[in-house]
């Protein structure tokens, strides 16, 4: 019998290879979609605050952010406060793509939960928000005891 981690964990990852295998024409893979959409829930954010959002190391931040503003998808702006540090911003282009995207993902979910109960759909998104601040929590707890 699989634990829930390894549950959890074949669950994402069979969702992330379908969504590329979806997506492969229009030219975007799970990493980027995942910062577009990150971006536009914290429009405004650094380069290291959207590494902590997305749990990978600032250098693969301005990787992705490199590629994604030579495809005209994400901006930097000075940050007014700091001029060491960049702002991110989506672009109209970024927009469009994400508006794009959406009815894509929306449908992968939909059949990921097919046979699912409407309640049980409610129960699954309310659990797995909970495990999310729970180990959050955690996480937050360890930085302030070891930092």
């Amino acid at each position: 019998m699989d634990n829930i981690g390894s549950l959890l964990g074949d669950s994402s990852r069979l969702l992330r290879r379908e969504f590329d295998a979806r997506v492969r024409d229009i030219g975007v893979t799970w990493p980027q979609w995942q910062v577009l959409t990150t971006l536009r829930r914290h429009e405004g954010i650094n380069q290291g605050g959207l590494a902590e959002q997305l749990d990978v190391e600032p250098i693969t931040v301005c990787r992705m952010v490199d590629r994604l503003q030579d495809a005209a998808l994400v901006e930097r702006r000075a940050d007014p406060a700091d001029r060491r540090s960049w702002r991110l911003f989506l672009t109209p282009r970024a927009e469009a793509l994400l508006d794009q995207l959406r009815p894509i993902a929306e449908r992968l979910f939909e059949e990921a939960l097919d046979g699912i109960a409407e309640a049980d759909r409610a129960a699954l998104q309310a659990m797995l928000e909970r495990i999310r601040d729970n180990l959050s929590r955690r996480d937050a707890e360890g930085l302030v005891a070891n930092g």
